[in-house]
């Protein structure tokens, strides 16, 4: 299964593609899966596919070697003509973020392994910014927290900064859902002053903020392809 780490070298793409009903969210979830199925691009490391929970949505995890490899990808004529509107028909909007991990926290120190045998609670948040504050953003929400590590049911958090400067991803996993929401309405007052106090400045800092939950239903890498 992929993992997320600073040291791989990936660049790491998250197509998010937002719909307007479970229906259409399954027909484009089944559509992605077999596109994943037969992958074998020059460049392409792993694809990981998650189901929105909270919202008819879908998002794919995608590691590649190089940005010039997805370039390759993108720009080929069957994905221009076929794959793009079909996608096209099923979805309200569609993202591509080009990212690259910076920092990753876990409960255990572990390796963070993302697929569907780990029965993860999947959240993932995209967080907007000025370029020129995208560094003190994601030094914030990457920082080492004990505090968070010894949360009942968390599992990592991983930083990603995207490399137009305009976003900071979180994508966090938790045993539940109950332990998510626990966590996330949380009163300020309950929460130690230096979460406090990142909390205040990184909001500051955004201007924007979206999120959503996921399940992860399908993953595919490299190696296996091989197989």
């Amino acid at each position: 299964m992929p993992t997320i780490s600073p040291d791989n070298g990936a660049l790491t793409v998250f197509n998010m593609f937002n719909t307007n009903d479970f229906g259409k969210q399954a027909t484009l979830l089944d559509a992605m899966r077999g596109i994943i199925e037969h992958a074998n691009y020059p460049g392409w490391r792993s694809s990981t596919l998650h189901a929105g929970i909270g919202r008819p949505c879908a998002a794919n995890y995608i590691q590649w070697r190089s940005p010039e490899d997805l370039r390759e990808r993108y720009e080929g004529e069957n994905f221009k003509h076929n794959t793009v509107p079909y996608f096209t028909e099923l979805t309200t909007t569609v993202q591509l973020l080009k990212t690259e991990v910076v920092t990753v926290q876990s409960a255990e120190g572990q390796d963070v392994v993302i697929g569907p045998d780990e029965d993860a609670f999947t959240v993932i948040g995209l967080l907007g910014c000025e370029p020129a504050e995208q560094a003190e953003l994601v030094g914030l929400l990457g920082r080492p927290d004990e505090w968070t590590r010894q949360q009942a049911g968390y599992r990592s958090h991983s930083i990603l900064r995207s490399l137009d400067g305009q976003l900071v991803v979180n994508y966090a996993q938790w045993n539940d859902r109950a332990s998510y929401e626990r966590f996330h309405s949380m009163p300020e007052t309950e929460r130690p002053l230096h979460d406090q106090a990142m909390r205040r400045r990184a909001k500051a800092l955004l201007t924007s903020h979206e999120s959503n939950t996921y399940d992860v239903v399908f993953s595919r890498s490299l190696a296996e392809a091989s197989r």
